[in-house]
């Protein structure tokens, strides 16, 4: 696994360099129509995704279920001429619910960015960045049917990434190569139970020899490193548009070289107004999340039954989606 993701680093290296050394290449085609907008800018929306299946003496068999994922989105952005600044927030929660069986969730996002970019100079597409990210979640996590342990909680885990860097584009709202050398990532995990046992990275609580804690599991986790990320957003369609990013990470001194893959690929396709299909997909490898493992009870060391390994979640659905921004444009306009 350490392998592929090197080749993966290696591949994104590869690939902004030659696009740097052809700057033309670097770029969003330009339309005639197209804008540049001064000033502030906002954006709010939020919205109902839902999928039901239901069966009535079908001879197939199947369960009958329902789920939904509730969303709001809000981004500000603020740009000059040479700089500018951008700050968003997106918030998900689902759940799912099948015949004979319980609740279970199935989304569940809080998640900050914020960044301020500078243009180095105005002859070229180099630009001097700080970014700023955050996530969580908003309830208890569960590996289902067993709903009695919690494996995570709001602000466990929660990660933070603060870093400074350079990022090219031409036109770097739709597409852009962002680097950094100097990345802190935090990790904390503000729950005594999970921090005690270890988990998402962080040093466990030690037990004596007859089992009595000599020291509590740290909450917090530090860590600095190399990160790099691309991101592309285009109206590739007329009314489907096309977000994708991809992140890779690095620790300088916790098993450098392990690299942390998070890429996210969503397609919004617009039925109309009020009406959107959307079809995602985020892919994560994280080396601190082992996907089975057992704790000694004397003396509470990790014993590793199955390492690190890629997680995928696949989303497809149709649901109603309210752009307030827009209401308020045609509220003004008629």
């Amino acid at each position: 696994m350490k392998d592929i993701f090197w080749l993966v680093f290696a591949l994104f290296l590869f690939s902004s360099n030659n696009l740097i050394a052809h700057t033309d290449t670097l770029s969003v085609n330009t339309k005639e129509g197209d804008t540049v907008y001064l000033g502030w800018r906002t954006k709010k929306e939020v919205g109902l995704l839902l999928n039901q299946v239901s069966f009535t003496n079908w001879n197939s068999g199947g369960t009958n279920s329902i789920s939904g994922i509730v969303s709001a989105k809000s981004s500000t952005k603020f740009k000059q001429e040479k700089w500018f600044w951008n700050s968003d927030i997106n918030l998900k929660y689902g759940l799912n619910k099948q015949q004979d069986n319980g609740v279970k969730k199935t989304e569940d996002v809080i998640e900050l960015n914020s960044r301020i970019v500078i243009q180095a100079d105005s002859i070229n597409n180099w630009f001097y960045s700080a970014r700023l990210s955050f996530n969580t979640q908003f309830s208890n996590g569960y590996k289902y049917p067993d709903k009695d342990e919690a494996i995570s909680r709001f602000l466990a885990p929660g990660y933070m990434f603060f870093g400074l860097g350079m990022e090219y584009g031409r036109k770097i709202e739709k597409l852009s190569f962002y680097g950094s050398p100097f990345t802190l990532k935090t990790t904390f995990v503000m729950d005594d139970d999970l921090a005690n046992r270890g988990a998402f990275g962080v040093n466990p609580a030690i037990y004596d020899m007859d089992g009595n804690m000599l020291r509590e599991g740290n909450t917090i986790k530090q860590e600095v490193g190399i990160l790099l990320t691309s991101k592309y957003e285009e109206n590739i369609f007329e009314n489907i548009k096309l977000n994708t990013q991809l992140s890779l990470y690095t620790d300088y001194v916790n098993s450098f070289g392990n690299v942390d893959v998070d890429w996210e690929v969503n397609f919004d396709m617009k039925v109309n107004k009020f009406v959107k299909a959307t079809l995602g997909s985020h892919l994560r490898y994280d080396n601190d999340i082992k996907v089975a493992s057992e704790r000694n009870e004397i003396t509470n060391e990790e014993i590793v039954i199955e390492g690190s390994s890629v997680q995928w979640k696949q989303i497809l659905g149709v649901g109603i989606v309210i752009d307030f921004d827009k209401i308020s444009e045609s509220k003004e306009t008629s």
